[in-house]
């Protein structure tokens, strides 16, 4: 009824209908500029790329006015009225993205509501202990020594529960992550410890937890492996060699928690620093050290809670690389004599 009011109006009152339809004409200039503005680029032919930086706490409209103060796109105003329109006006993210002059408002604004920022690639390498990490991202310029330090100095044990302790040392899964500029250490770390939660299958905690041992043991026996031997059945045979000398309460001798403890990498460890009075110690003292030594891989971890058994309770590597398994030390000092040179053993 009030439709056809206002139809009838227009018909008979020229005023009226002559302003309805410069209304209408100015809409659809409107709507054909809103076009233009919006999905054209300002320079589709462009192949310059700028870095931008939308910084945490900007609005829609401080970004809108560095994006045409950049040169980026044709209008600040029509930015503002497509994000505000779309409803996307409070999912603008921070962060340094590369747009272009060839992109659209459209398409920028879809870059930005999904955090399509730049991302540089770090790769933690399988073996490596918390001050390798270290030195790796503030060489990198990821985090600083000081950012790093109290990082990980945090007890994240509230939200991940396979963490006993404020140690991280062996939960730090060696992968290839992606980090951003500006990202905090707090949500790398976790980026990190959240893979290392989902590596650990349901099926290996299953089985972690019928032998009666815990996720820290695991990743403790995983890291002396992996400092140990390089080769898949190697680490199944040295982990049935662990659990073996365990189960006999033999002291586990291994080299590489002496190197943990003076930050070496000698091969074959000096007498001395064997009596060194350490909890990571295992010349000194029986079981396992106080805490992982390094960051096991998933070799090293499946390893770990898969042993290999074997009659064997000692072993060495050789120069060559081949690994040398013995039952008895009268059998393991022939293979020192043929296969080792005397180094203060």
């Amino acid at each position: 009824m009030v439709i056809s009011e206002i139809k009838k109006q227009i018909k008979t009152n020229p005023i009226l209908r002559y302003f309805f339809y410069a209304a209408g004409f100015l809409f659809f200039v409107f709507c054909l500029l809103a076009v233009w503005e919006i999905y054209v680029p300002r320079s589709p032919a462009s192949n310059n790329i700028i870095t931008y930086i939308a910084k945490s706490g900007l609005g829609d409209d401080e970004i809108a006015k560095d994006l045409e103060d950049q040169g980026i796109i044709k209008s600040n105003y029509f930015f503002r009225f497509f994000v505000v329109a779309s409803f996307q006006h409070s999912k603008l993210q921070a962060g340094k993205y590369l747009l272009s002059p060839n992109m659209s408002v459209y398409e920028i604004v879809e870059k930005m509501v999904a955090g399509d920022i730049v991302k540089q690639k770090i790769t933690i390498l399988e073996g490596w202990d918390i001050k390798d990490i270290e030195k790796y991202l503030v060489a990198n310029d990821i985090l600083s020594q000081e950012n790093f330090a109290k990082t990980v100095s945090q007890d994240f044990s509230y939200r991940f529960d396979f963490l006993k302790s404020m140690n991280l040392e062996g939960y730090l899964f060696p992968d290839t992550y992606e980090v951003y500029e500006g990202e905090s250490g707090d949500e790398i770390i976790k980026n990190i410890l959240s893979n290392f939660d989902k590596k650990i299958t349901p099926d290996m905690r299953e089985e972690i937890v019928v032998q009666k041992k815990s996720i820290f043991e695991i990743i403790t026996i995983a890291s002396l492996i992996e400092k140990e031997v390089k080769t898949l059945n190697d680490k199944k045979i040295v982990s049935g060699i662990i659990q073996n000398r365990l189960r006999l309460g033999m002291p586990l001798q291994i080299d590489a928690t002496i190197n943990y403890i003076t930050n070496k990498s000698d091969p074959r460890v000096a007498i001395k620093d064997t009596k060194i009075d350490s909890p990571y110690n295992t010349y000194k003292y029986t079981g396992l050290p106080k805490a992982p030594i390094s960051n096991p891989g998933m070799d090293s971890i499946l390893a770990a809670i898969y042993p290999k058994a074997s009659p064997y309770l000692f072993y060495l590597s050789s120069p060559g690389g081949k690994v040398i398994f013995s039952k008895t030390l009268a059998e393991h000092n022939l293979a020192i004599a043929k296969y080792l040179r005397p180094q203060n053993y």
